[in-house]
């Protein structure tokens, strides 16, 4: 009886701790990640091409700024959100498909975000 106790109160300390451990949403940004990697191949590909290794690491730079803002201007930004993780430091994390309000709690996997439920908690 004594060892179910202990497993029990184990058990809901490490619920406890895993939702202390939460990061929080702080802000909702937008990602052009996308165009950005779209306009450097292309202009690593077209630099390279007129001008050779220096054109091409010209062409990288400028595709950069143009795949980024022709993302932005044809309105096809995605969401991401600033996150404030357990040590209080803010870092922007892409999120296209799940939606988020300022203020909840979230788990990182892998490189995508997950909401943390508060109604599992004992």
């Amino acid at each position: 009886m004594k060892s179910l106790i202990t497993f029990g109160l184990t058990l809901a300390l490490t619920a406890a701790a895993s939702l202390a451990a939460a990061d929080e949403i702080v802000g909702e940004t937008t990602d052009t990640t996308a165009g950005g990697a779209l306009g450097v191949s292309t202009g690593v590909m077209l630099g390279g091409a007129a001008g050779g290794p220096l054109g091409a690491l010209v062409g990288a730079g400028v595709g950069l700024f143009v795949g980024k803002g022709i993302q932005t201007a044809s309105g096809l930004e995605e969401r991401a959100y600033a996150v404030r993780d357990t040590a209080g430091a803010v870092r922007e994390v892409r999120s296209p498909a799940a939606q988020f309000a300022v203020g909840q709690r979230v788990e990182r996997r892998g490189a995508r975000l997950q909401a943390v439920n508060l109604s599992e908690t004992p």
